[in-house]
């Protein structure tokens, strides 16, 4: 029995750095802003070790991606102009964020809102 999970088979930054699209073997190409991949990051320090630790993160409407590491065969390390690079984007966590995109990002806005925060950076 074969593994027919998709793999990626490109990975592209936007050139101004505010967008990275992941195309699969399926045919199947999703692009995502810098600043969903960062306030949905895999990270401990965004997800907690629970969901009750999840943390919101305001203040990320402007991030960029720096660079973009593989991590052996089933993920990349994302490093964010915020010098966030902790989450260990696999394969299947980028399906995840294209295929559950309005709910985690709306997710994220409500509790942006309930918690009084805004996307916008400090000044």
């Amino acid at each position: 029995m074969t593994d027919s999970k998709p793999w990626p088979k490109e990975i592209r930054l936007a050139k101004d750095k505010k967008q990275l699209t992941v195309a699969f073997d399926t045919g199947e190409s999703h692009a995502f802003e810098a600043e969903y991949l960062r306030v949905c990051s895999p990270s401990a320090e965004v997800q907690g070790h629970s969901p009750a630790q999840k943390q919101t993160v305001p203040g990320k409407r402007d991030v960029g991606i720096m660079q973009i590491e593989p991590v052996g065969n089933y993920a990349v390390r994302i490093h964010f102009d915020d010098l966030h690079n902790t989450g260990i984007f696999s394969w299947d966590y980028f399906l995840k964020l294209a295929k559950e995109r309005e709910e985690m990002w709306g997710g994220y806005l409500k509790d942006l809102e309930a918690k009084g925060l805004s996307r916008d950076p400090k000044r």
